[in-house]
């Protein structure tokens, strides 16, 4: 295990730093070390690291996850509640439409099996989307009009949107008739998830608070590692709940740090912010390259150009969805085609169910998992560089 750790930082590391000099996003080397090393390439990474790559990249995303809401001021978001919330739904809905609609004619497989392909593809990449976002806000681009908070919350939520409609349409795949229930654990949740985070972070402020007041210091990085703690913490009752009450993990860890944000002074967040970008630069590497191992390139090549259409076709009609959540704002054309680069990348979700369709036996399986690869291999890249290469031009850098 120790050597597959030392490949995944120092190769991970070297490869990002490659990408970057020539002036392409870094998670792309990073990407491509973990396919290389990969079980389907080089086959050079311990079986015990693959075997809890799930929950490593879990981890990671929960400190991501913890910056972004240490960073997100709620009066911001306030100002685009309406467009936020219709970006946690909306282009995903137009992108499984879209396969709903087109896949059985460019895949030939059946209407459902179209349904679940849209689900597995429909999720965009937090991993991707949410670390620029961070450091946007903290750059003050696009922040007068609040465009990096809506972005980062209607991304945080859309995973959940889509998650759930993927179980749903894989029991319709298998044979069993669709619940009311399962969609209505969508809103309820973002709810649930939002109340527990908030409740645990109003409980850290006020122990955190106590002590101050009563000269008993807590070290910023003791308060990290508290922070960390509950984070875990609120993502396992996600996993106790399972099946009786539906709520959010990721999203209650996000309330959490947003609370504590709100509450605390401004030296104090930001500190713990700081720790938190200090800690994302090992945890970064160790996401990209465990998403680049899972990636089975075999199935590139069983995919061919019918799937590479259906990805840009679906991208097509999702930046509609994009475009319909935003009307209405005064933002203008350009930053309304940032909105829609951000909305592109998969990763994340992609790599962790793309392959359960095939797991469970079905016969779309594996054409719903050649899908999946390619799209993490065309769009992480494509949205990871607009975004690094129009923020700066797209966007409105408060003074």
């Amino acid at each position: 295990m120790l050597t597959s750790l030392a490949l995944i930082f120092l190769v991970g590391l070297f490869m990002g730093s490659i990408f970057n000099l020539i002036k392409l996003p870094k998670i792309i080397g990073m990407l491509i070390t973990g396919i290389i090393l990969g079980p389907y390439v080089l086959d050079l990474l311990d079986p015990s690291i693959l075997s809890i790559s799930a929950d490593l990249r879990k981890m990671a995303l929960i400190i991501i996850l913890l910056k972004a809401g240490l960073s997100l001021d709620l009066k911001d978001l306030k100002k685009v509640g309406r467009p936020a919330i219709l970006m946690s739904f909306m282009p995903a809905t137009f992108e499984i439409l879209a396969y709903t609609i087109f896949a059985p004619k460019i895949l030939g497989i059946t209407t459902v099996e179209a349904a679940l392909c849209g689900s597995v593809l429909g999720a965009v990449s937090p991993a991707v989307v949410v670390p620029r976002m961070v450091d946007y806000i903290e750059g003050k681009f696009g922040t007068e009009k609040a465009i990096p908070q809506m972005i980062m919350a209607g991304a945080s939520c859309d995973d959940i949107f889509v998650i759930v409609l993927f179980t749903t349409f894989l029991g319709m795949a298998e044979g069993s008739s669709a619940n009311f229930k399962d969609f209505l654990n969508v809103p309820v949740s973002i709810i649930l998830g939002v109340v527990m985070g908030a409740a645990v972070g109003y409980a850290l402020y006020y122990y955190f608070e106590r002590c101050y007041r009563k000269k008993r210091y807590i070290r910023n990085s003791i308060k990290v590692i508290i922070l960390l703690g509950f984070s875990f913490l609120l993502v396992a009752i996600e996993g106790w709940l399972e099946g009786k009450v539906a709520v959010s993990g990721l999203i209650a860890v996000v309330a959490m740090a947003s609370v504590l944000k709100m509450k605390s002074t401004v030296f104090v967040s930001k500190r713990l912010s700081e720790k938190f970008g200090k800690l994302w630069i090992a945890a970064e590497v160790m996401l990209f390259v465990l998403v680049g191992a899972a990636v089975d390139v075999r199935y590139t090549v069983d995919a061919g150009l019918a799937a590479v259409l259906m990805i840009f076709i679906a991208l097509v009609v999702r930046s509609i969805g994009v475009f319909i959540s935003v009307m209405g704002t005064d933002l203008d054309a350009k930053e309304r085609a940032f909105c829609v680069i951000s909305y592109l990348p998969k990763a994340t979700v992609q790599a962790a169910i793309g392959s359960v369709p095939l797991s469970m036996g079905l016969a779309s399986g594996k054409i719903i998992l050649s899908v999946a690869v390619m799209a993490i291999i065309i769009t992480a890249p494509l949205g990871a560089i607009g975004m690094d290469y129009t923020h700066k031009r797209f966007l409105k850098r408060e003074v």
